[in-house]
């Protein structure tokens, strides 16, 4: 079975008077239903690489395919439907707009879309907020939500197009350790239960434990002598 997503001597280099790598020749494949961490020290180029698997930034070497389709000829129209329709992404801060409600925040990503009408779109949103534990705030603004509600909303906001991978940056970075367990258990819950791709990365050892592997990035190079942290054992292994 093919990988559902392959990166093949992916780079990124910034150019100007001193070109800058933040991802260097990196090769990897990522199959369905694989919970996956990115681990390395801060400034290893985590984000980056993460930005480039998720489409939001464009390699300047190598190619990623996604799905079974090569990427790299894709203009930003189409990158921009892949994106809508496959790809979810979680952000240690939210990016949740604050001047809509939790529901209507969900909600957008299907309207864009427009593969549901309006009210089926919210009937949607409504089933996701209620599996995340927040039936009861749908009508809140972000600013009325503690901070692992708002995590939380940002996970129902990325599954709201029922996406092929969800991509996850320090998802758990700015939340208490309560806050940060509930993220890490839906987060595994939905490989497990619902065979979704999670792509993680992470400093957080009890989260990268929860994964199924975890990747070493070193100045931008996938490292296979990079040790991680110590990892507590995963729950219920």
């Amino acid at each position: 079975m093919s990988a559902l997503l392959r990166a093949e001597h992916v780079g990124r280099t910034l150019s100007g008077a001193v070109p800058v790598t933040l991802v260097d020749d990196v090769s990897l494949e990522i199959d369905r239903g694989e919970f996956v961490a990115i681990m390395g020290p801060s400034g290893s180029g985590k984000s980056s690489l993460l930005y480039l698997l998720g489409l939001l930034d464009i390699p300047t070497a190598g190619r990623i395919a996604l799905d079974g389709e090569d990427t790299s000829e894709f203009d930003e129209d189409r990158l921009a439907d892949v994106r809508l329709e496959k790809l979810g992404f979680v952000f240690q801060f939210h990016f949740l707009l604050p001047e809509f409600s939790a529901l209507d925040n969900v909600v957008l990503p299907m309207i864009r879309l427009g593969r549901l009408r309006r009210d089926a779109a919210a009937e949607r949103g409504r089933t996701l907020l209620a599996d995340l534990g927040l039936a009861e705030h749908a009508h809140k603004r972000p600013d009325q939500l503690s901070g692992g509600q708002r995590q939380r909303v940002a996970i129902a906001r990325a599954l709201a197009n029922d996406p092929l991978v969800i991509l996850a940056d320090e998802p758990t970075g700015n939340l208490d350790t309560a806050s940060s367990a509930t993220v890490r258990q839906i987060l595994r819950e939905l490989v497990d239960k619902q065979d979704k791709t999670v792509i993680a990365v992470t400093h957080d050892a009890s989260f990268a434990a929860a994964a199924d592997r975890r990747i070493g990035l070193v100045d931008g190079r996938i490292d296979p002598s990079w040790t991680p942290p110590v990892l507590a054992p995963r729950p219920g292994a």
